[in-house]
């Protein structure tokens, strides 16, 4: 007896942009907004990602690029190489985050060890 795999439930294949952060303070969330002339750009395809950043109090550029996969509600990047700054503070690393996954928007959350949100990223779908 063979069974087909369960379909995907959702999906972040796509191109998403950073419209803001959040800051957590006993599971209350705090918004900042982006200052003028940052910009954050993530890409999903086919189990790879890639992100890159702007920001105008940072002459240096930053990218990474590796593999990523989701559940119902994490979001697993390996991130394999980026730029030298990257690399050179982190190397090749995991992050693992909280997936809150809508049409066209989506949150990762850094989650403390007790679990508790501290930090989250906010996109939305621009393609």
């Amino acid at each position: 007896m063979t069974t087909s795999p369960p379909a995907s439930m959702h999906s972040l294949q796509g191109t998403w942009e950073l419209e803001s952060f959040c800051n957590y303070a006993d599971n209350v969330c705090d918004t900042a907004n982006l200052q003028e002339g940052y910009r954050q750009v993530k890409m999903y395809y086919n189990g790879k990602v890639m992100w890159s950043r702007t920001d105008p109090n940072d002459t240096i550029g930053r990218f990474g690029f590796g593999s990523y996969h989701i559940t119902t509600d994490e979001l697993i990047e390996n991130i394999e190489y980026g730029d030298h700054y990257f690399m050179e503070t982190l190397g090749p690393t995991e992050f693992r985050f909280q997936l809150i996954l809508g049409d066209n928007t989506y949150s990762q959350v850094t989650l403390d060890e007790e679990g508790n949100p501290e930090f989250s990223e906010n996109y939305k779908r621009i393609d």
